[in-house]
């Protein structure tokens, strides 16, 4: 059965669009590869998503879970509040700009290993009753061409 982790950064005062081009990077790699490379990734949203993926990893050690057995299952990058904010301009004019805020989620899951070895411990059950079979073949063969022999 899967397991999953989750881990939560909310109101960051990073825009999410530059989020999710670190994001892109990270998305295929496994969690543990990734808080590896994140540091020497030039952006600064980098820095906060390394944080949500070991506060992910960390929950799962925490019950018990290796962390090369976990995979990202899902990164989502939401979009919080607006600053709404403004700079003085000529003329006494005012020019509005946004600062704007996002929300990382990062869910982990485990991998389903225990089911494919189960199911090699199948194969390898039904390879060796096949081996046995052929060998069993093999020696009766052997015994009845003896018994041939002997009789002439």
């Amino acid at each position: 059965m899967q397991k999953e982790f989750k881990a939560t950064q909310k109101y960051l005062l990073e825009s999410p669009r530059k989020l999710r081009l670190v994001v892109g990077i990270v998305k295929k790699m496994k969690p543990a590869e990734a808080v590896e490379k994140l540091p020497f990734v030039q952006k600064r949203a980098a820095k906060d998503l390394a944080k949500v993926i070991k506060a992910a990893i960390a929950s799962a050690k925490a019950q018990g879970v290796s962390d090369m057995n976990l995979v990202f299952k899902e990164i989502q990058i939401g979009e919080g509040p607006r600053l709404k904010r403004g700079r003085a301009a000529s003329r006494g004019m005012w020019h509005p700009f946004k600062k704007r805020m996002a929300h990382i989620r990062v869910v982990l899951t485990t991998l389903n290993k225990q089911i494919s070895n189960s199911k090699s411990q199948i194969n390898t059950n039904e390879e060796k009753s096949k081996v046995e079979t052929k060998s069993e073949e093999v020696k009766t063969k052997k015994v009845e061409k003896k018994g041939k022999e002997k009789k002439s």
